[in-house]
């Protein structure tokens, strides 16, 4: 995605854009990623968001870089914890899970199931596989480090260098029990 992504929920109602390059196009297989996708995907005309392996794909995009064009009343939060720092945000006219957001975090985990069929960028590594079950087995198409790797870090920190180290501020409206 060098031009703008046209991304949308799954009904179309919540509309966004995503400019520019990625950070980085990864699959997460933290145990929460899991257990929210588990949970995420079990409410009505939601879409599936975990692969057969358990994890979730993300592409992940600075957030000044991520413009809602239709929708934002739409966008609510799910926290799998009340004090949890990340939260994940939920189109509720369809239940499409649109990104992830850490608290103090400068970029968005945007869900791959927001790609259309076939436009979704090539994935560049799995994360976090040390959470998975003994005896997983993952491709090996593409690294599956069991924490974020050092390239993984330095790409995050370049991308809040060339945002002069902001972190914008990303509005929901309401909560999303799930």
């Amino acid at each position: 995605m060098t031009a703008a992504a046209q991304l949308a929920c799954i009904c179309g109602h919540v509309q966004f854009e995503a400019v520019g390059k990625p950070i980085v196009n990864v699959a997460c297989c933290c145990d929460s990623c899991r257990a929210a996708g588990a949970r995420l995907q079990l409410l009505p005309s939601a879409p599936a968001v975990l692969a057969p392996d358990g994890s979730t794909r993300f592409v992940l995009c600075r957030k000044d870089r991520v413009r809602v064009l239709k929708g934002s009343e739409r966008l609510k939060e799910f926290r799998l914890r009340p004090e949890s720092k990340t939260r994940r945000v939920v189109a509720t006219c369809c239940n499409t899970p649109v990104f992830l957001k850490f608290q103090a975090g400068h970029w968005l985990s945007l869900y791959g199931c927001l790609w259309p069929e076939g436009r979704l960028a090539a994935l560049e590594m799995r994360t976090m596989t040390m959470d998975l079950r003994a005896g997983a087995v993952l491709p090996d198409d593409v690294p599956n480090p069991k924490r974020q790797p050092i390239s993984f870090m330095v790409k995050l920190l370049a991308a809040w260098v060339a945002m002069g180290f902001k972190a914008p501020k990303v509005a929901v409206n309401g909560v999303l029990h799930a």
